[in-house]
């Protein structure tokens, strides 16, 4: 079946049926998952899925329905429900639908080589990471080891006048153990996700840092609560960035929802942070041709050294700010109607090595986990549960859980005083190691 002129048939036939506008967005997707456990494959579960969702407006009303049965009689009563939801919502003048017929083009966002993988290589590499990891003397449990990969093609048209699709694809290889000392229980992981399966890392590399994660945090020993520096390791400083890019969705900042909300233009953080938005990021984990809606993605500043530069929308969101899609309309897939999120998020690498925030931190904490809200976005404060590594005179001196860290906007946003190299472009958001200088650590 010719899924592109399917979805522009349906556009006409949604027209005919009495949408003023409609939207036709198709997603057929196919996804592998396989799970071991102590040498034994737990399961192997593949799925194919394809549906069609129904975007369509009515008296500036809107209306959504979606199905997965592709027989005429079924896609005609889908569309149907979609006109009849519309004429029960109230109505709302920006309820639009995208014109740009614009398409940006992307390298690498499909490997055509995972589906020739046999599916026996694929459950040896979920085995192979599992029993290099358990060579670790020091581990004692596995908490199982898998490989996944998934593809999908999304074909999208509107009553604008355009048609579009592309297909992407990607895949995974993970491991999680237990080291076990006396009543001691300590877990670690680490998982590769991927678009291309050459540029996984390699099962030794996967487990050996599985490994030395769940090990290096045994025998922790309490601090006293205090105000000292705390360093986010590159696995945790997304939370604290994510908090801020949750504060400039712009549907939020329209309605004053963010305590970015009347930023624009406004200094709110150190000078060390940068934060760039990029759809567009070869091989990215959040790359595609165009957002949830057809519109062109592009990269595109959003934080210049702690200043606010720009807001992100969807269409939606745009209209009712009166400024032009930025192309981060999102999709959960055919039965979700567009959200708002960004795509690959990149805060560019500072001037020091992780080893040397250490040694200039006097007294402080090296976060590894983070539990919590982490950063508001309502507020800009942060809180939440920590745990990693005590830091005195430079030195890890042992492992620390069962803290509390907590500080205000400006203490934490103004206080980022070093930024780390280690940025890993592999990830859908890279954010270096950084150290704020002062905030509040809940101990005994």
């Amino acid at each position: 079946m010719n899924y592109k002129e399917l979805t522009e048939k349906l556009v006409e036939e949604c027209l005919r049926r009495g949408a003023d506008k409609a939207e036709v967005y198709l997603q057929s997707s196919r996804n592998l998952s396989v799970r071991i456990r102590n040498a034994d494959v737990e399961t192997i579960q593949e799925s194919d899925s394809i549906g069609i969702g129904f975007r369509v407006i009515v008296d500036n009303r809107l209306g959504f329905s979606h199905c997965n049965d592709f027989r005429e009689e079924s896609l005609h009563n889908t569309i149907d429900r979609a006109i009849a939801f519309a004429k029960l919502t109230s109505p709302d003048e920006h309820n639009i639908l995208p014109s740009d017929k614009g398409y940006t083009e992307i390298e690498g966002l499909y490997d055509p080589e995972i589906n020739k993988i046999p599916m026996d290589k694929k459950i040896d590499l979920a085995l192979e990471v599992e029993e290099l990891a358990m060579q670790d003397e020091r581990i004692t449990h596995s908490s199982g080891g898998s490989f996944g990969d998934s593809e999908s093609e999304v074909f999208i048209a509107n009553s604008n006048g355009f048609s579009k699709n592309y297909k992407s694809g990607g895949c995974s290889l993970g491991i999680g153990v237990v080291a076990q000392k006396g009543d001691q229980r300590s877990t670690g992981y680490e998982y590769n996700t991927r678009r291309f399966f050459s540029d996984l890392d390699s099962a030794t590399e996967i487990a050996k840092t599985a490994a030395r994660r769940a090990w290096e945090m045994l025998d922790p020993k309490p601090v006293k609560t205090q105000r000292a520096s705390v360093i986010f390791d590159s696995r945790v400083s997304p939370r604290l960035i994510g908090g801020i890019i949750g504060a400039l969705n712009g549907l939020r900042v329209d309605q004053g929802a963010t305590f970015l909300s009347d930023a624009m233009g406004e200094k709110f953080a150190s000078n060390l942070i940068t934060i760039i938005d990029d759809g567009t990021r070869e091989r990215g984990l959040g790359s595609s041709p165009f957002d949830g809606e057809g519109v062109p993605t592009q990269k595109r500043t959003l934080v210049e050294k702690g200043t606010v530069k720009s807001f992100y929308y969807n269409t939606y969101a745009a209209s009712r700010a009166g400024v032009e899609s930025t192309g981060n309309a999102s999709r959960r897939g055919y039965t979700s109607l567009p959200g708002i999120s960004t795509h690959n998020i990149l805060v560019p690498a500072g001037n020091h090595t992780p080893e040397q925030i250490i040694s200039a931190t006097e007294r402080g904490l090296l976060l590894n986990s983070l539990t919590g809200s982490g950063l508001s976005t309502t507020t800009g404060d942060f809180s939440g549960g920590a745990e990693g590594f005590w830091i005195e005179n430079g030195k890890i001196q042992h492992p620390v859980r069962g803290l509390t860290i907590a500080g205000n906007a400006e203490q934490v946003l103004k206080g980022i005083d070093m930024l780390g190299d280690d940025i890993d472009m592999h990830r859908a958001t890279v954010v270096p190691t950084l150290r704020i200088k002062d905030m509040q650590i809940g101990g005994v």
